[in-house]
């Protein structure tokens, strides 16, 4: 595998909580220089980078960053928000509360309602 095949298989990622408007731009543009997968930015920023890629490289975001405690409700608020924001992926935090009570039922049952809500057959 060629760095070229490796590139187009990586998210190149900022999701600090102090990202600037400018660090998200920079990201973009190295993203389209060296056709990355997608560029995984905070939910605040993908309206302004889905406008500044034009299609060119995908735009994901995080839901439910950094705890994974929110509600499925809100995450699926989360999720319509950053659909119609243009987000291309959706990346979730499962609720590790849940996972180290070992309730794996709900963290299927919220991947289950994300993707229904998403029309993603699961």
């Amino acid at each position: 595998m060629d760095r070229n095949q490796i590139m187009e298989k990586v998210d190149h990622t900022l999701l600090a909580q102090t990202a600037t408007w400018e660090e998200i731009e920079r990201i973009c543009s190295q993203a389209i220089k060296y056709n990355t997968a997608s560029v995984c930015i905070p939910p605040s920023y993908v309206k302004r980078a889905a406008d500044y890629l034009n299609g060119k490289i995908k735009v994901c975001t995080v839901i439910g960053f950094p705890n994974g405690y929110n509600t499925t409700k809100v995450k699926i608020a989360e999720t319509e928000d950053a659909l119609q924001n243009g987000a291309d992926e959706i990346d979730m935090v499962i609720n590790l509360g849940d996972v180290k009570n070992s309730q794996f039922h709900k963290v299927k049952d919220e991947i289950k309602a994300l993707n229904k809500f998403a029309g993603i057959m699961y």
